[in-house]
């Protein structure tokens, strides 16, 4: 269905009429920079290009009061000293003669993304934006904010769709007080926010911030702070973010759409582990950012995974900072009362940190010292972009079933070619007591997705084997890919598949993960083996607190998953799995498949490659005992060596 972009130049009219540093960095630019940046890359013609229209007073009645509403519409009236005057009666804002115009454009953009995307015209979107929302309330202007774009976003989703479940994932690097306080005491919406705190120094400088904000009345738990205390937070501590609170919490919610307050004043945005949620339902709407070039990157970045491109591998070293894992705790201290898929993860609570709000010197709303940071990192990823053109084939299936047999989704293309007979027979002489002659055809057509795979001629693939022959196959699949000079390999291996011996001293090249049996077991740091759970909160605790962090922090160059005899896997957890795959590697999988499973599971697995959205797990369950017991004995001997597992600082 596409990706919508609400967008409209008369937003870019308000602009700063006197000398104020704080808020002269809230211009016009910050629109017209960002969508230059998608024309260049031909981001914008691919997205369905909406005029955003002015939201009506009664809409803004939705969240903001009549007295508030006809005070901004007054400023259309206003000379410059009777602006200047009005905008020092709140903090960080300015106004201007066109701000009324503006701000109902930006709020109406909002509106008209939530209607595209529960109406289906569109999957996902995103509201180019300003002035931005999050710091506004009911009845002030706060931090550049006027009318608060997203939260009327909600509103209107609840009153005119009936929706009963909203995440709001706010990544601007300040916290929006302004949502939180609109929805404090509402458990329809959860909203979740990370943002600089440093103990209460970083504006806006409110102790309601922090962690142990978690709402009021029957909104308890649906207000989710994860405050950073601590300047340059990196990629690892954003992950570790994203999969020991979020990600779970979001699955435990279940929401029904998903509204992203997008800043992008300290680093990139992704959405690409949000995709998973609300049926993909994601309505992204511009927050702040305020370094031109940056913010421009990091829109790119955004579109491009809303379109359903694999984000590049993330880069540097995967270990989350002490300080992250304390904020981390903190918020999961706060809210395990609140929340069944963190009371499964319960970590021993950390001293109280050293730092206090009078070591740290008061930063402004404007100042963001780790732009020229995000700069520095997003230029190589939008390089690898640039660089790493999409492949002719997105999604490619090799299998002895007709593809119209297997239902196969729009665009994924039954695979026909085979690596020459030769050299097929050549691979199966390694292994010619556990291949059959019938055999032969098979693997030389998933040699060929392979191949394809790792010379950017197709992003990712399926292919079928006899059960008999999986194993053989995988280990076929893993020595191609050492010999074709793959730094790093991750071998996800479901059901009845051994490890193959001559490989268990390549170590740090392979990284083999077994879910099967009945017990967890380790044989090396880079070997091991647990069980598939069998309820929906063991299954989400498996993939985000173990595949997950063991992936990024392993960064392989593919990723071969492998369902094997008895595997186990529904459709859905099958689907999930991929899909959450997907991120880490680029997008480069080869998912091979026993000819048993392959009807019930193709379709489904060949949209999670194609960047659909898996089907929903069901209701949440809780973890049994027994599949928290093996989650933590492999985590809990794991995480000297994989950082992304720690779900907790160490002691000081």
């Amino acid at each position: 269905m596409g990706t919508a972009l609400v967008y409209h130049e008369d937003m870019t009219a308000t602009r700063l009429l006197w000398d104020d540093p704080e808020c002269e960095i809230e211009c016009p630019e910050r629109l017209t920079a960002a969508l230059d940046g998608l024309r260049q890359r031909g981001l914008e013609e691919r997205c369905l290009c909406l005029s955003a229209c002015e939201a009506s007073e009664e809409e803004l009645g939705l969240v903001h009061s009549p007295e508030y509403i006809a005070l901004v519409q007054k400023t259309q009236t206003l000379d410059k000293e009777e602006l200047h005057a009005l905008s020092k009666q709140y903090n960080a804002v300015y106004f201007h003669p066109d701000t009324f115009h503006c701000a109902r454009l930006a709020a109406g953009a909002a509106l008209q993304l939530v209607d595209a995307v529960l109406t289906g015209a569109v999957h996902n979107g995103l509201a180019l934006v300003r002035p931005p929302g999050h710091h506004s309330q009911r009845a002030a202007a706060n931090g550049f904010c006027v009318f608060n774009n997203v939260a009327l976003a909600a509103k209107h989703a609840k009153q005119k769709y009936g929706l009963q479940r909203i995440l709001i994932v706010d990544w601007d690097v300040h916290h929006g007080q302004g949502i939180q306080y609109i929805f404090n005491d509402d458990p329809s919406v959860l909203y979740f926010s990370w943002h600089r705190y440093e103990h209460g120094s970083f504006w806006p400088f409110l102790p309601e911030s922090d962690a142990d904000a978690v709402g009021q009345g029957q909104g308890q738990g649906f207000t989710v702070n994860l405050p950073w205390n601590q300047v340059g937070m990196g990629n690892a501590d954003y992950l570790a973010a994203f999969l020991h609170v979020l990600l779970p919490l979001a699955f435990e919610f279940d929401p029904e759409l998903v509204l992203v307050s997008a800043g992008f004043d300290s680093a990139i945005g992704d959405p690409e582990l949000l995709q998973v949620l609300a049926g993909g339902r994601i309505c992204a709407v511009l927050e702040g950012g305020y370094h031109l070039e940056s913010l421009a990157q990091s829109v790119c970045m955004m579109v491009q995974t809303l379109l359903g491109d694999p984000t590049p591998p993330l880069l540097g070293l995967m270990v989350p900072c002490q300080s992250a894992l304390e904020s981390i705790q903190s918020v999961q201290t706060a809210q395990t009362p609140y929340w069944t898929s963190l009371q499964q993860n319960v970590a021993p609570v950390l001293s109280s940190s050293t730092h206090s709000p009078e070591e740290r010197s008061l930063r402004l709303l404007g100042e963001s010292p780790t732009c020229a940071v995000a700069e520095d990192s997003l230029s190589p990823l939008l390089d690898q972009l640039c660089l790493r053109p999409a492949p002719p084939i997105c999604t490619a299936v090799a299998s002895t079933v007709p593809g119209a047999a297997l239902c196969l989704p729009p665009g994924v293309l039954h695979q026909e070619g085979s690596v020459l007979r030769e050299e097929t027979e050549a691979w199966a002489r390694l292994h010619k007591s556990r291949f059959q002659d019938e055999d032969l055809a098979t693997l030389g057509k998933i040699l060929c997705l392979l191949d394809g795979i790792m010379d950017g001629q197709i992003r990712n693939a399926i292919a079928t084997t006899t059960a008999l022959a999986t194993a053989a196959t995988l280990d076929v699949l893993i020595q191609r890919c050492l010999a074709r000079r793959a730094q790093r390999v991750l071998c996800v291996a479901l059901g009845q598949l051994d490890r193959p011996l001559d490989l268990a001293d390549d170590g740090r090249r392979i990284l083999w993960l077994n879910i099967r049996g009945k017990d967890a077991a380790i044989q090396s740091m880079f070997h091991f083996s647990t069980p598939l759970p069998q309820t929906t909160g063991g299954f989400l605790s498996l993939i985000l607190g173990l595949v997950l962090p063991l992936a990024y922090g392993f960064q392989p160059d593919m990723v071969l998953m492998a369902l094997g005899p008895a595997h186990g896997l529904q459709n859905a957890q099958a689907a999930l799995l991929a899909a959450m795959l997907r991120s880490p590697v680029g997008g480069r999988i080869l998912a091979v498949v026993e000819e048993e499973s392959i009807r019930l599971l193709a379709r489904s697995l060949a949209q999670a490659l194609h960047g659909e959205t898996p089907p929903s797990l069901g209701p949440f369950s809780k973890a049994t005992p027994e599949e928290i017991q093996a989650l933590m004995f492999l985590k809990a001997r794991l995480e000297a060596r994989w950082k992304l597992l720690q779900v907790a600082a160490p002691p000081p």
